[in-house]
């Protein structure tokens, strides 16, 4: 709620009664003051000591554009929490995934029929994520993927796609990272959803049938029968 931020943010608490009310309670703000954004009225705290809440206000000429903002927003805070919280991270732009398809696919040659199958098509289930990557940029996902693959080859790790040149670039030394825990668990919930595919054997769908004597006329039963 509203009191509860007001109360992070200033350090105070909320109680019920006046009664209950000593100094301890109290929080802090250098300025408190209404402004009108728009056509709401809205109420700023500022120079909180120690805050431990604060607002975003997010602008945009559409509300199409202010929704992709906040979910941005939301993204990468969502992300920052989780990297903090496990403490380890790893390269995003796509390298990730392209170093772990290719070490899929050096285990699969270690197998055998069937196995070594569902390893390949593993492998390849996990490349469409660089591949889309490229996609949404606009850029080719057949050249980029390639070149992708030969860096990895020879070691490059790191390497991912630079979306904004269209190039390969060195996505650890280039700062663009992820938390491990969302990819492992990207990684988990899409196998356990094929999976689970996968183990359906038939699926049934039920749909509208008509009549046994077929579309009935206007006004049949006040006739007294079927036509």
């Amino acid at each position: 709620s509203d009191m509860e931020k007001l109360a992070r943010a200033t350090g105070g608490k909320i109680v019920t009664s006046l009664e209950d009310l000593s100094a301890s309670d109290l929080g802090a703000a250098g300025v408190v003051e209404a402004k009108k954004v728009g056509d709401e009225d809205m109420t700023f705290v500022k120079e909180c000591r120690n805050a431990k809440a604060v607002t975003l206000l997010v602008r945009g000429g559409t509300e199409h554009v202010v929704a992709e903002v906040k979910r941005a927003i939301e993204d990468s805070i969502g992300d920052v929490a989780s990297a903090l919280t496990s403490g380890k991270v790893v390269a995003g732009a796509g390298a990730t995934e392209i170093e772990l398809a290719l070490q899929l696919r050096r285990y699969a040659e270690s197998l055998s029929g069937r196995e070594q199958l569902a390893v390949k098509s593993f492998a390849e289930a996990v490349e469409i994520i660089p591949k889309t990557l490229a996609e949404n940029s606009g850029l080719d996902p057949i050249d980029l993927l390639t070149e992708l693959k030969s860096e990895h080859d020879k070691g490059r790790k790191w390497a991912g796609i630079d979306v904004f040149t269209g190039k390969v670039m060195d996505a650890w030394k280039e700062g663009v990272i992820e938390p491990l825990k969302v990819k492992t668990q990207a990684i988990s919930s899409a196998s356990e959803v094929a999976g689970m595919i996968l183990r359906i054997d038939d699926v049934i769908a039920s749909g509208k049938t008509e009549s046994k004597g077929g579309p009935r006329m206007p006004g049949a039963d006040a006739m007294g029968g079927e036509y």
